[in-house]
């Protein structure tokens, strides 16, 4: 998680907007990720005949070729701005690509590993771990940058020995074989969404809320860093918010989704972003009240996004079958990343639009939070389906 949150997330973000990349450029990098899902629908078709284990080996080692060229940041940073943009761009691309094959095969082999009546704790105990190791990653990273600005190559590098230990680790996973000797065909796959109306009601509802936390963590870290004038150092302070509302808050949530059903979840948690989403509105000048108050909010909207997160594991892990998952985890990932990496794209390419009009940047970046607070309330309408139990 360290190695894919670091080349997909925040610290691309920091990296594009140092080598001087526009709102829609970074908008399309933090599509990547959610774009690339759309290579699980032929890779589900290799499930039938290669184990799991060799797939996510594969997808590992792509995204490490991807990470190459990041390595000599500094020369794209001296380089002509569209070279180095385009070519930390590609690198982006190719290590989303990795990933993406990667997790066409990581939630069917943790559905074999989790009981039903406690799937939100396995996921809690499960995420907890990865949110605390990336923890230390950021608070490492956010020294860094504060005392040697613009030097994102040492970083990079670290994630990329990471991805290697991850080969390492992952080349001996036990699975639950879902080999039959045939190919899983797309067309079956997609057939789920035609039959299963709750399926639909589950997608409509994470695909709306997940993509306005997306917006919003995207934008508000470019806001900080180019209209506020945070430096990457101060900036990375939310980064470290984020891991930390996670890490403090999901072993709980892991026991309250098992207790009362994802449905209350989804409810307390889309409305209390909504509410998050607003104190943005109030992040607006380069001092430390406004430094306190983003870091607060980061957290926050990632201790409620991580109790909504588990609610829709628990739910989409309930509706796959025991024996065969990957048909359903695979269509409804590639279905909800298509939502989520569709929208920073066109809210990059809206932005730069209305900031180029010359409309005052921080009234701009206003409007859209309040938006998005706004539109996050609806995903409570298709996702009020689920009750005490996810099956319902």
């Amino acid at each position: 998680m360290t190695h894919r949150m670091v080349l997909t997330d925040h610290l691309p973000t920091l990296a594009l907007v140092a080598l001087g990349a526009s709102e829609s450029i970074v908008g399309l990098q933090r599509s990547f990720i959610y774009l690339a899902i759309l290579l699980q629908l032929p890779t589900l078709r290799l499930v039938g005949r290669i184990p799991k284990r060799t797939i996510l080996v594969g997808g590992q080692i792509v995204a490490l070729l991807g990470t190459v060229p990041l390595l000599w940041f500094a020369d794209l940073s001296a380089a002509p701005q569209a070279r180095g943009v385009s070519i930390a761009m590609a690198a982006f691309a190719v290590t989303a690509i990795g990933f993406a094959i990667c997790e066409t095969v990581w939630f069917p082999l943790l559905h074999g590993y989790q009981e039903s009546a406690r799937i939100g704790q396995f996921f809690g105990r499960l995420r907890t771990g990865w949110h605390l190791t990336l923890i230390v990653y950021f608070l490492g990273a956010q020294r860094w940058l504060a005392t040697h600005p613009g030097a994102f190559a040492e970083l990079f590098a670290v994630a990329f020995a990471l991805g290697v230990l991850r080969v390492a680790l992952i080349v001996r996973l036990p699975e639950r074989s879902e080999q039959t000797g045939s190919v899983i065909h797309v067309r079956e796959a997609l057939a789920l969404l035609r039959s299963q109306p709750l399926l639909r009601r589950y997608l409509v509802g994470v695909a709306v809320a997940g993509s306005m936390r997306v917006i919003v963590f995207t934008f508000a870290i470019v806001m900080m860093r180019r209209v506020i004038g945070f430096s990457e150092g101060e900036v990375l302070y939310t980064t470290v918010a984020i891991f930390s509302g996670g890490l403090a808050s999901l072993l709980l949530w892991g026991r309250v989704v098992d207790r009362v059903g994802p449905g209350p979840v989804f409810r307390w948690t889309a409305l209390g972003q909504a509410l998050l989403f607003l104190g943005f509105l109030f992040v607006s000048q380069h001092d430390a009240a406004s430094l306190r108050l983003a870091i607060g909010l980061f957290f926050g909207l990632w201790a409620l996004g991580s109790g909504f997160d588990v609610a829709d594991t628990h739910v989409i892990f309930a509706l796959a079958p025991a024996d065969s998952p990957a048909r359903t985890l695979v269509v409804t990932r590639v279905t909800d990343s298509l939502a989520r990496g569709s929208a920073p794209l066109l809210v990059g390419v809206l932005l730069e639009r209305l900031l180029t009009a010359g409309i005052e940047p921080l009234l701009v970046y206003r409007c859209l939070f309040a938006g998005c607070a706004a539109v996050i309330l609806l995903a409570i309408v298709p996702l009020r389906a689920f009750r005490s139990d996810s099956t319902e």
